[in-house]
């Protein structure tokens, strides 16, 4: 994720209006963030050691309510699943294309354990990003070693070039790979597209696609007067092919972005936001992120809205209104910065902190348009900064939330359980039921609902779930009444059945 430049406005909110439960969404997205990508304690780690790491991040996501993993698999061209296209990552054994061992697959083991807790899991790739400075060293199977013409040096960094079409179809077929071997809810791509400019004694130093423009900007229709949009071009056609990719292998599986928090600014386009951020995403990352909402070639949009509320350049709450604004009816998580969100004030006080959270959280969640939030990074949730992590479990997500509908996806309600019981063994009494049959893939269930209920007059439309669980069987410890529910792989949610417990 991309720190911002612009100076920070301390505007002092306090947590009065803290939210009841009566005020949660039964459907919210609940998203954290799990970079990889310039991580150093893994290679210290021992494969048992990285998995435990990995279950105790889990255990406190599940504490919080946290309903979706966004795991970083790709961060520079390698990756942390097996894989014969592209090396291990280093920030694995903290040498590229060494692997593991005893060998495992933290991919395959992170979505079981995601599933295990009701989460999704969303793999994290970056498209074009090949390494993050000069020193690093790139083993010698690397593509860069057998196609050099597929790669540009941009500052200290080395890069896919976006204009090459070999590189944008190496890119799909990594990822088409991984969609077809791995249970995934969805394939996510963060604000890194061409990347964010930089600058010497001065002068922005553009983008080294001189060979690529030569080789293809006529014969795609384009000018030197129109390089940029022959940029911004690409990556549109990475874009809708990925999308259509993904949907052939797998048509359930999502694809969500999560672009820088400014599209435009007004001043650069009068559709734009009223904000004056030093970077834009359809000038400077050549993404137009706006158009692949319109044009629903995603299924899920979550804006960095890294700024606090009155910020000068970038408001917050300037950009989530315009944001809401644009999204098409389309799903929109807003992207959240613990630290800039729960942050100290003062350097003498610390005990004296900024809170947005309460105003955030009001303006995400009476906003129809907008359906969750993502928090930025998740490895800050178990530190619990400022108390943010407790104000999620004690206030903000109380009870278990489903997933937003997908409804250009699919909104069949899958069929219900069948045979419910009670059956007593020795370890107690258990509910227990059949799965629903169906060979239809977009139907088959993927969770069970556990509702507890005082009466059969209830209705579970208002009602928070008390479980989200893939067995066909949940232990009881209350003479209540019990409704269980089936939930599809985009959580449409069937009738329920009902059964008296004890």
């Amino acid at each position: 994720m991309k720190k911002l430049i612009f100076p920070i406005l301390m505007a002092v909110l306090t947590a009065t209006n803290a939210y009841s439960q009566s005020s949660e969404p039964k459907r919210e997205f609940r998203g954290a963030w799990v970079h990889t990508v310039g991580n150093q304690k893994y290679r210290e780690m021992t494969v048992d050691q990285m998995k435990q790491h990995f279950i105790d991040l889990l255990n406190e996501f599940e504490k919080a309510k946290i309903n979706a993993v966004i795991f970083q698999v790709r961060p520079q061209a390698d990756a942390f699943y097996t894989n014969s296209m592209e090396p291990w990552s280093r920030f694995i054994t903290g040498e590229q294309g060494k692997a593991p061992f005893p060998l495992w697959d933290p991919l395959q083991f992170m979505t079981e354990e995601c599933h295990k807790r009701g989460m999704e899991l969303h793999a994290w790739f970056n498209p074009y990003r090949v390494t993050s400075n000069d020193s690093e060293v790139l083993c010698n199977e690397h593509l860069y070693y057998k196609k050099p013409y597929l790669f540009v040096k941009y500052g200290k960094q080395i890069y896919f070039d976006p204009g090459e079409p070999e590189a944008r179809e190496h890119t799909l077929k990594v990822i088409a790979d991984v969609v077809k071997r791995y249970d995934l809810d969805a394939v996510h791509f963060d604000d890194y597209f061409y990347p964010y400019k930089i600058t010497e004694k001065g002068k922005v130093v553009d983008f080294p696609d001189d060979k690529s423009f030569a080789k293809y900007g006529a014969k795609d229709g384009f000018t030197q007067e129109t390089r940029n949009d022959w940029r911004r071009n690409n990556v549109n056609i990475l874009i809708q092919e990925l999308s259509k990719t993904i949907k052939e292998i797998k048509p359930w599986i999502k694809f969500g972005i999560s672009p820088f928090g400014v599209w435009r600014n007004v001043s650069s386009d009068p559709t734009g936001s009223n904000t004056t951020a030093g970077c834009e995403n359809y000038d400077d990352l050549y993404a137009d992120i706006k158009l692949w909402v319109e044009k629903r070639w995603i299924d899920y949009n979550v804006p960095q809205l890294y700024f606090d509320i009155g910020h000068p350049a970038a408001d917050y709450e300037t950009l989530i209104k315009w944001w809401s604004e644009n999204n098409y009816g389309e799903n929109l998580y807003i992207g959240q910065d613990i630290s800039k969100t729960v942050k100290v004030k003062s350097r003498k006080n610390e005990n004296e902190f900024l809170n947005q959270l309460p105003r955030k959280m009001e303006l995400v969640r009476t906003d129809k348009n907008v359906h969750g939030n993502v928090w930025w990074p998740g490895y800050s949730l178990p530190r619990n900064p400022n108390g943010f992590t407790d104000s999620l479990i004690n206030s903000y997500q109380t009870q278990i939330a489903l997933m937003p509908k997908y409804r250009h996806i699919d909104t069949i309600a899958p069929d219900a359980v069948q045979n419910i019981r009670l059956e007593q063994t020795e370890d107690g009494m258990f509910l227990k039921w059949d799965a629903p049959t169906t060979t239809d893939e977009m139907q088959k269930p993927a969770y069970y609902c556990i509702y507890v209920l005082s009466d059969n007059n209830e209705d579970i439309e208002n009602k928070y779930p008390v479980a989200i669980t893939q067995n066909t069987q949940f232990k009881i410890t209350e003479q209540k009444i019990y409704a269980i529910t089936t939930l599809d792989k985009l959580q449409n949610e069937s009738k329920a059945l009902y059964i008296k417990g004890f």
